[in-house]
């Protein structure tokens, strides 16, 4: 079997929004109206002379108890074997729930607009969406299945993505992992996500 996941390293990330970049040509995500399946938060950590600058990026976590998938009425949402949670474009009825129910804010909804203005940013032949759905990272799976690894982390100029396989005890996701070196956002939920965060100054203090 195969389990992907994410790490994040956040003394790595310097912020240049490269995997936005690669992400929203890739997936063709609606810039227009600041819509990204990945986004890097700029936030100042400590006080006083102890302030740092952290760039934080955000995703879909691809959660093995995912709440969005509970709460959606047509089963768009689902998982597939090797833990990549997907949006079923067709099935997808567009009703927020998923939305609401992400603790990680990692959904946004697609619009008819969007649809229209998706053919003329990206152009008419390229632009692969036909109706309006809700949308948010898919860990660029029609790149996975074909043995690439999602565009956020081929781009990042840092190296402070990697993606791996969580069932393969060699891969260096799965090491950082089991040692703790990387660690999940807000595990407590019980979402069990599969992104995980480096970050030394979150271990110091």
């Amino acid at each position: 079997m195969t389990h992907y996941a994410m790490v994040i390293d956040l003394n790595t990330c310097v912020g240049c929004n490269a995997c936005m970049a690669a992400c929203a040509m890739e997936n063709q995500t609606p810039v227009w109206k600041n819509k990204w399946r990945t986004y890097v938060h700029d936030k100042e950590i400590g006080t006083a002379e102890d302030i740092h600058r952290r760039f934080f990026p955000r995703l879909c976590n691809h959660c093995d108890n995912p709440p969005c998938m509970s709460v959606c009425p047509t089963g768009a949402t689902h998982k597939m074997e090797n833990g990549i949670v997907l949006v079923d474009e067709e099935t997808c009825m567009g009703c927020g729930a998923c939305a609401m129910a992400c603790p990680y804010d990692a959904r946004y909804a697609v619009t008819y607009s969007d649809v229209r203005q998706g053919r003329e940013f990206f152009g008419e032949e390229a632009y692969r969406r036909t109706r309006p759905s809700m949308d948010k990272c898919n860990f660029c799976a029609q790149r996975v299945l074909n043995g690439r690894k999602p565009a956020c982390v081929e781009t990042c100029v840092g190296s402070a993505r990697q993606f791996g396989d969580l069932d393969n005890p060699d891969d260096p996701v799965t090491k950082m992992v089991a040692s703790g070196t990387a660690r999940p956002l807000m595990a407590h939920l019980g979402t069990q996500p599969n992104v995980y965060y480096v970050d030394d100054l979150k271990r110091r203090g």
